[in-house]
């Protein structure tokens, strides 16, 4: 297989975009694992790049795709080898590395994952690194001393794959989530998760002080901005608030007095250079039979075909979209 078709990312005098196109192997950047993608995924991310809407690439033209799936077919690194299935999210995959919407991919063997045995490709790419990064937002918080007993949990962007997932995961380890969402339609959908509570985003009144009521025991939050601001102060005392999106914003206005008279918890999550090791660990704990599993993955999923990439990304960019969005790369995958 020497040539295969990509979605490949260009600049045109300052116009980025997308298209299908034919590739060589020899066009792939450098890395110790060729593999076949069977699947990957579309991320907020993914949409950002192939739109120009943010500058995610740092060169072009690149291959889309910040997440793939699939089976090793060379490898010159001893971990690997023909056959095996693996996994790769983040490390600038579909940023500055040639990414996974391709029938061949080429990486650092450091970047792979191998798919846990109780795992489906599919399954991994409907997890993602939305799926990750929900999955890291709760061990960072679990980490942090939250447990059920503390109170609700507000989730924020929950229409959204992280979102979605948290929700699942959450709830599926006997937290009381409340959901937080723009989407008034989807009330129903976020119940289907797990939510116990689901709040309108255009309905809530978030106030001025610098502390308000307490009402979170911890929070995952997609949006930043405002809502993030309110989540300082409203999460209650010894409280977790795990950030991970900018929807809403890159800024953040708050005090200091969250932190120093109810000690909450602002968690940082950067799911591109997790360690290998917390890696590994929570790829098994997303897994079939495993704690973060979400229950609900096949529900919250569609999947399209590599065909269908170009028309895809529009939705994303205008927050129409809910759940997860797999990419079948391999026909018959």
């Amino acid at each position: 297989m020497d040539t295969f078709r990509a979605y490949r990312v260009s600049n045109e005098d300052g116009e980025i975009q997308g298209s299908l196109t034919e590739m060589s192997r020899d066009e792939l950047d450098e890395g110790e694992v060729l593999f076949r993608p069977a699947f990957s995924d579309i991320n907020y991310k993914d949409a950002l790049a192939a739109t120009g809407t943010a500058k995610v690439m740092s060169r072009f033209p690149m291959v889309g795709g910040i997440d793939a799936a699939g089976e090793v077919l060379e490898s010159s690194d001893g971990r690997y080898a023909e056959g095996d299935r693996v996994l790769v999210t983040g490390y600038g995959l579909g940023e500055n590395h040639d990414g996974g919407y391709a029938g061949l991919a080429r990486v650092p063997a450091d970047w792979l994952v191998p798919v846990p045995q109780e795992m489906s490709p599919w399954q991994a790419m409907a997890v993602g690194t939305a799926g990750f990064t929900a999955a890291l937002s709760v061990a960072r918080m679990e980490v942090n001393g939250l447990s059920p007993e503390d109170g609700p949990v507000a989730v924020t962007g929950a229409t959204g794959g992280a979102g979605s997932i948290a929700v699942d995961i959450l709830a599926g380890n006997g937290f009381e989530v409340t959901a937080i969402s723009g989407k008034d339609s989807e009330h129903d959908y976020l119940k289907s998760l797990g939510a116990s509570e689901v709040l309108s985003r255009h309905e809530l009144e978030m106030g001025e002080r610098p502390l308000e009521k307490e009402r979170w025991a911890g929070a995952v939050d997609a949006v930043g901005g405002e809502m993030l601001s309110w989540l300082t102060r409203t999460t209650k005392r010894g409280g977790s608030i795990a950030s991970y999106g900018l929807a809403g914003g890159i800024e953040l206005k708050t005090t200091v007095m969250p932190f120093i008279l109810r000690g909450v918890n602002l968690l940082g999550i950067d799911s591109v250079y997790c360690p290998m090791e917390k890696r590994r660990e929570l790829w098994s704990r997303l897994a079939p039979g495993g704690d973060l599993h979400p229950r609900h993955l096949e529900e919250m999923s569609r999947t399209i075909d590599l065909d269908d990439l170009p028309g895809a990304f529009k939705p994303f960019m205008e927050g129409t979209v809910r759940g997860r969005t797999v990419v079948r790369i391999e026909q018959g995958a």
